[in-house]
């Protein structure tokens, strides 16, 4: 009896394993497409914000999403921004190129229609090699925010807000 129990209690976790890709997949599909828009980023949490136009490309899997795009501010500068997620289950993990400090690495979980992401630059940032990113998907389209800790004040800045609708 006991290992019917178990055998059925393996089931379940199984059968919501499943649920959960299911619901992984059908939130990440809806993220596929191109999309365009305008924000603020700012290079540290002590310097002004510089406003940003933005588009990107988003191509979305069953267990994957990429978003690929550019960013322009300041009349000259442009920068080529991507994200690359995986998600195993509910755990979400990949890599952010955009940054000057190089690639880094993201991971973390979604919660309901957001994917909250620590960021683990590649060299120091702001004091240290952590921040946060939240991909939401809104009403026509998504919002990028990364948020970081100021070293002076400990408090968290939004160094980068960006929101885009379909194109």
């Amino acid at each position: 009896m006991r290992s019917f129990a178990r055998l059925a209690l393996a089931g379940c976790f199984l059968v919501a394993a499943g649920a959960a890709h299911a619901d992984e997949s059908k939130f990440l599909q809806s993220f596929q497409g191109n999309f365009a828009g305008n924000g603020t980023v700012k290079i540290r949490t002590t310097t002004p914000t510089v406003n940003v136009t933005c588009s990107f490309k988003s191509n979305a899997k069953a267990n994957a999403l990429s978003l690929v795009g550019t960013c322009s501010g300041l009349v000259l500068v442009t920068r080529n921004i991507s994200a690359n997620l995986k998600v195993a289950g509910t755990r979400y993990s990949g890599t952010y190129i955009g940054s000057r400090s190089g690639p880094a690495q993201l991971s973390g979980t979604r919660s309901g229609n957001a994917i909250n992401l620590v960021i683990h630059w590649a060299k120091e940032i702001n004091g240290d090699r952590k921040a946060q990113l939240t991909v939401e998907k809104t009403a026509n389209g998504m919002r990028l925010t990364v948020t970081d800790m100021d070293p002076r004040t400990r408090k968290n800045v939004v160094t980068s807000l960006i929101d885009l609708r379909r194109s």
